[in-house]
């Protein structure tokens, strides 16, 4: 009995949950066109609605009936980004974009597995990274883009929505939360973080030589003014061209990547979002006003981790023939989002999609490099020297052992290690050993050219010859 009522009430709550979204928002959308239909499942909503708590074998209270169909109403629609948030998630993500906020620093995404075939190998049920923020709590610990987290507090994050697990890592800064990771294929780890004040950093530059190396960290309104300090700081140095970095660049405001493109470009299209709604069909343009002349080499460096307003910007670049897109192809996230109160709870909606100036839609796409620079996958033995080194923390604790980093003594570590059985390249082991003395700067290099094999290629189109 127990399990055909949870069943039956599994399947009201579903079918209530569809009736749900044309009581609430059907009227002002649709008008009189199909009022007929909305009217008859209005009609079987309330009678539901009323039935089930009226015969249900346990008492359940209007809120709780409520509550689950109007959660289930969105998960209907199968988009990770479309979410109903109660009152103590929607009061989070008020917090959240003030700026500042007590959490771990990670930008997160959950895939849809409805969107996947049912033997896709790629596919996990669980939260994963997109990209930390750079100097965060998650970043120092050592998370990277592309870790799936699996537990938190060694609680399954399975069943959780992103803003469950986001609710999870966030709280008082200096206190600690334990994040269990899974570093594909098996590599599986705890990591303890302790919660920071957490803000969002912009964009981060320096030289290579005469080439200007601007790397944005974060779309927000005053990208714009911190390009235009870097292109200050780039001329000062007699830049002759330009490195622009968008990996692990997770996204921001669209207003912030069409204005700081503007910086770019010459006047013409840099985005578009085509929508049902028809105030949010906008095609967004660049001014004839440049800041960066159109005759300085470009090369714009992009990941699995650069998302929405980076792929905009990398979009916007290679349909304009403004730079060469380098790397790997993007993470495809080109949705636009209504966030929307509603009573003391709400909403997240995706109204729209983004579309490049060439028409490419970018959602589940992403934007495909003009040259591809896939980085070498570790082979099978070499996965289990990599699952060792973490899961027995050796890197870290070589680090602990000698906070001065030093060539020899990492030449030396190398070796134990090889005396052990662990037989990583020697560039991967050195690489992973700057990483985490990188980590635990307060002020990291800007760049890595010894072991960033993508920039180092970057580098040698551009003085080749190649971009320009």
């Amino acid at each position: 009995m127990k399990k055909r009522d949870f069943a039956l009430h599994s399947l009201i709550l579903a079918f209530s949950a569809l009736c749900l979204i044309l009581a609430v928002f059907a009227g002002p959308l649709f008008a009189e066109e199909n009022n007929e239909e909305i009217q008859e499942y209005l009609g079987m909503f309330n009678f539901l609605f009323r039935y089930v708590q009226e015969n249900y074998v346990e008492d359940i209270s209007a809120k709780d009936l409520y509550m689950g169909s109007v959660k289930g109403l969105f998960e209907s629609l199968n988009d990770p980004h479309s979410v109903y948030l109660s009152d103590t998630e929607m009061n989070l993500l008020k917090n959240t974009t003030t700026g500042k906020f007590g959490g771990v620093g990670l930008y997160i995404s959950k895939s849809d597995p409805n969107g996947n075939k049912p033997d896709d190998a790629d596919y996990l049920p669980y939260v994963q990274v997109v990209a930390p923020i750079e100097g965060s709590p998650a970043y120092k610990a050592g998370v990277h883009t592309g870790d799936y987290i699996i537990k938190i507090e060694g609680e399954s994050t399975e069943e959780l929505t992103i803003d469950e697990v986001v609710d999870r890592l966030k709280g008082t800064p200096g206190t600690q939360v334990t994040v269990t990771i899974l570093r594909k294929p098996d590599i599986v780890f705890d990591v303890e973080i302790t919660r920071a004040v957490i803000e969002l950093p912009t964009v981060k530059m320096d030289m290579i030589g005469s080439i200007g190396y601007l790397r944005i960290i974060d779309w927000t309104p005053y990208t714009d003014d911190r390009i235009q300090e870097a292109v200050d700081f780039f001329s000062k140095n007699d830049y002759s061209s330009i490195i622009v970095d968008l990996r692990g660049n997770p996204g921001g405001l669209l207003d912030a990547v069409v204005d700081a493109s503007d910086l770019f470009l010459d006047e013409g299209v840099v985005v578009s979002t085509q929508s049902k709604i028809q105030s949010e069909n906008v095609v967004h343009y660049s001014t004839d006003s440049i800041l960066i002349p159109q005759n300085i080499p470009m090369a714009v460096m992009v990941n699995k981790g650069s998302a929405s307003a980076s792929e905009i910007f990398a979009g916007a670049m290679k349909d304009r023939g403004r730079a060469v897109i380098v790397g790997e192809t993007t993470f495809g996230k080109g949705s636009v989002q209504w966030v929307r109160p509603f009573g003391e709870t709400g909403f997240k909606l995706t109204i729209a999609h983004y579309y490049t100036p060439l028409g490419t839609k970018v959602d589940k796409v992403g934007i495909t490099p003009d040259k591809v620079v896939e980085l070498e996958p570790f082979s099978e033995e070499e996965l289990e020297y990599l699952k060792k080194i973490l899961e027995e923390n050796l890197i870290k604790n070589f680090v602990d052992e000698n906070p001065e980093e030093k060539p020899q003594t990492t030449s030396q570590f190398v070796k134990s290690l090889r005396k052990d059985g662990i037989l990583l390249k020697d560039e991967d082991i050195r690489s992973l050993v700057r990483e985490e003395y990188n980590r635990r700067m307060d002020f990291p290099p800007v760049y890595n050219l010894e072991f960033d094999k993508v920039l180092q290629i970057t580098v040698d189109m551009i003085r080749s010859g190649e971009i320009r």
